[in-house]
């Protein structure tokens, strides 16, 4: 009891105690061959790759600067916080903030008061994150209660690197058939480096490690076991649960999963940590899709490396977010103020590969980011008039109760949807059809599990429920980078009313977008009203309306 009492003295006084944390990246190009198969120009910090790693601890400010040394505008997003009263700091280029000329720099303020677990840092400005400016964020617990749960803590990077820039490729992609783009598919790195050169993870016989897994992937999934060990669940993507066991980790890009596994008493066999690389966009070819990689789980260094019988996926227990309960006791968000459906769309073409979207129109940026919209544009900004069609602009009311149904009842391919500035309950889901959807599998347990990166399965639905708490501009986006680059987004305009009060954009920010050529004020296309003049007309894809009932 005593330990539980200073802790929440603790945490009344992490203000006072916080530590402001700084951390510089020189963001720049460098050639660099980090899979040893190509060597390209890519995009890191401080002339190195793989960026290491930001530790901090619950209650710090983490400073990040980006210093930008490209030839392009910049901008950098913290992957799962939440940037409660600071949503000009959640570094979505050209929807927060116009982003960091070049030969500029920046410094992100990033809170840690109110969040802790497993995240991660990337630029979130076309295509800088996919071609290297990544690495993960762990905000370190306080709470001993937790900390008495595991002895270690392990890191666990999982990336896909591609045969060369992205912006390179993405001609390509207009107009390749998928069949010739498969010498160019991406390999995988762990840690940092080429998965067949994992470095082994040594376990000491009866410690308990908390794997900290992050997918750090833009187009790939990851599926993660241990063969012959227990997982125990306790978070998911910052969020933590009830302790629950599992086989493995079924990992789509984005998320993040901490697991605790309690080493065996003897040091007769060593380990395999295996981990398949594997997408349903890109034809199984054998030697690309999947691929197949293992991390050394040493006991004793003479040990041999136990085997096991390989079995069927459907044999195993994934981690399942339906299944598992969140450890706040947070009940389910109710009763609903707002239901909204959004459906995949998907055109199709006859060359490269098809556009997806979230709405009716392909999501593009406009000559205002919609965050300078819903603060300059007074009681205009409750009225979707001001907001161009292409940011499939939704609306948010203070507070409301939100369930928002996303239905990839078109797509015949997996996809996944990241929410800033919220992590979501996980409802239900099902299949979807053209004009229904029939539940299959709701969440168990009382406490409906939170995190803020979810898969999409072909033909499903997924319901989840946020409360409108945070106001500002929120991008909502597939985590795959050629989709979302394609337009596969949509912005939850939150409570513009209370932003206009609560929010003030810093004036270096604004600045940055005068010398970048970009209005701060008016609608969408930087006039008043809804006269959008100037801006191109938007990609309208047939299919299901998007609908939202409620007020």
């Amino acid at each position: 009891m005593l330990a539980y009492t200073l802790f929440n003295l603790l945490v009344s006084g992490l203000q006072v105690l916080a530590a402001r944390v700084q951390v510089t990246w020189d963001v720049g190009y460098l050639n660099i061959s980090r899979d040893g198969i190509s060597t390209w120009q890519a995009i890191g910090a401080n002339g190195k790759l793989p960026i290491p790693p930001i530790y901090v601890t619950q209650g710090d400010v983490l400073e990040l600067t980006a210093i930008n040394n490209l030839d392009k505008p910049l901008s950098v997003h913290a992957h799962g916080l939440f940037q409660r009263n600071s949503s000009y700091y959640d570094g979505a280029g050209m929807v927060t903030e116009c982003g960091i000329p070049p030969k500029s720099q920046f410094t992100y303020v990033i809170e840690t008061r109110d969040q802790s677990g497993t995240y991660w840092v990337h630029a979130h400005y076309g295509t800088e994150a996919i071609d290297g400016l990544r690495a993960a964020l762990v905000i370190r617990d306080l709470d001993p209660k937790l900390l008495d749960e595991y002895d270690e803590d392990v890191l666990l990077t999982l990336e896909d690197w591609g045969q060369g820039p992205l912006e390179s490729m993405v001609d390509m992609l207009k107009t390749t058939p998928l069949v010739n783009l498969i010498p160019n598919h991406p390999t995988v790195l762990i840690n940092g480096i080429n998965a067949n050169l994992s470095q082994p993870i040594r376990f000491t016989p009866g410690r308990r490690y908390r794997l900290r897994v992050v997918s750090m992937s833009f187009t790939y999934w990851f599926k993660v076991r241990l063969p012959g060990h227990t997982m125990q669940v306790i978070e998911a993507d910052g969020i933590y649960s009830q302790p629950s066991a599992v086989d493995g980790l079924d990992m789509c890009p984005g998320q993040r999963y901490s697991v605790i596994i309690t080493a065996h008493d003897s040091l007769k066999f060593n380990h395999a940590l295996n981990v398949t690389f594997y997408s349903d966009f890109i034809p199984q070819t054998p030697g690309f899709n999947p691929l197949y990689h293992q991390v050394p789980i040493v006991y004793h260094d003479n040990a041999p490396i136990k085997t096991f019988t390989a079995i069927e996926d459907h044999e195993v227990k994934w981690a399942d977010e339906l299944a598992m309960e969140l450890r706040d006791k947070q009940m389910l968000l109710e009763p609903v103020d707002q239901h909204i459906v959004v459906n995949v769309k998907v055109l199709n073409r006859e060359m490269g590969m098809s556009i997806h979207a979230y709405g009716h129109y392909a999501y593009a940026p406009v000559p205002v980011p919609p965050l300078y919209t819903a603060l300059t544009t007074g009681d205009m900004a409750l009225s979707p008039s001001v907001y161009a069609p292409q940011l499939n602009a939704i609306i948010l009311k203070h507070n409301h109760v939100v369930e928002l149904e996303l239905r990839n009842s078109f797509a015949p391919i997996m996809h996944t949807y990241h929410s800033h500035g919220h992590a979501f309950q996980v409802v239900e889901s099902g299949l979807a059809k053209i004009n229904s959807s029939i539940p299959v599998k709701r969440f168990k347990g009382r406490y409906p599990m939170r995190r803020d990166t979810i898969t999409l399965a072909a033909g499903q639905y997924v319901r989840v429920r946020i409360k409108a708490d945070n106001p500002g501009v929120w991008y909502q986006h597939c985590h795959q980078e050629q989709h979302n680059l394609s337009g596969m987004a949509f912005t939850f305009i939150e409570a513009p009313d209370v932003m206009q009060q609560t929010l003030r954009v810093p004036q270096e920010m604004l600045e940055f977008c005068r010398i970048l050529g970009h209005p701060t004020q008016g609608n969408s296309a930087g006039h008043f009203g809804s006269d959008m003049t100037g801006i191109d007309p938007p990609l309208a894809i047939n299919g299901t309306a998007n609908s939202i009932t409620g007020t």
